[in-house]
């Protein structure tokens, strides 16, 4: 069967990235990405849009039986030219797609004209994909990061085409939900992860194969400060021991921000209010 490869990081696999990724059916397609971005690698903080898992599952749902993870660190010192000629080695593309901004090689400093040049040269057929443009702005992974830091979660769902979300284990917490009838499950926002704009989301949360209602506050807790971003989410019609359970929250609409409250009772009134 025929190959053709798309290249990029595909953070998100936003709309943008959908355009590079739509390749015939009748062809073996292959994604040739990277874990993390590039730019990142020389970063401490992560900002991920999700997990590499969640993008594989979802190259796999589109498609793509073969995903190529690159190690930057092996290849970040090899000559543009050199990267190519290793693509059509190891892959003997029909088809290579990418977007209008890919760089690649030493210093980035191989381009879109050199891809193309390449490909006439070797008789690949070469496809460079136009920006995206929604409501005036070009969709990239940096705007959806900017989008759920403002905490305009609908806004970036829309663009990502999937429901941006994050997984933890469940910790053991201070209880106090269960002091005034509100029991939450308490996890550590991933450290990886883009930062949301704190504050409390309409969620949906995953238990076990289910999905359930739920209001999630992400945070450090100006009431109950801690030292490391913390989400807390009351699961509406649930009851149970989840302790040490891998639980999904995937943030809907941000309702307000954070506010710290002077007793158990002024709390307990606007969690009644956020579930209205």
């Amino acid at each position: 069967m025929k190959t053709a490869i798309a290249l990029g990081t595909f953070d998100g696999v936003h709309i943008a990235h959908r355009v590079v990724l739509d390749l015939p059916n009748t062809y073996k397609k292959t994604a040739v990405t990277f874990a993390v971005p590039p730019k990142m690698a020389f970063e401490n903080n992560l900002q991920l849009l999700m997990p590499f898992s969640k993008k594989q599952q979802i190259l796999k749902s589109l498609g793509f039986e073969n995903i190529e993870i690159l190690d930057f660190q092996m290849i970040k010192n090899t000559p543009p030219k050199e990267f190519l000629q290793f693509l059509q080695k190891k892959f003997n593309p029909q088809i290579i797609s990418c977007g209008f901004n890919y760089r690649f090689g030493k210093n980035g400093a191989g381009d879109t004209e050199l891809l193309k040049s390449f490909c006439l040269e070797n008789g690949i057929e070469y496809r460079i994909c136009n920006a995206v443009e929604m409501n005036g702005e070009i969709v990239s992974s940096t705007l959806i990061r900017n989008l759920l830091k403002q905490g305009q979660i609908e806004k970036a769902n829309n663009l990502l085409q999937s429901e941006f979300s994050f997984s933890a284990k469940v910790q053991k917490g201070d209880q106090r939900g269960r002091k005034i009838g509100f029991p939450t499950i308490n996890q550590r926002y991933p450290e990886n992860l883009v930062e949301i704009k704190f504050g409390v989301y309409k969620t949906k949360v995953l238990v076990g194969g289910k999905t359930y209602e739920g209001i999630t506050n992400i945070g450090i807790r100006p009431t109950y400060k801690t030292d490391y971003v913390i989400s807390e989410t009351f699961i509406k019609d649930f009851s149970g021991d989840l302790y040490g359970s891998e639980v999904e929250i995937i943030p809907l609409k941000f309702l307000r921000e954070e506010i710290k409250f002077g007793s158990l009772d002024e709390l307990k009134s606007q969690i009644e209010k956020d579930l209205n």
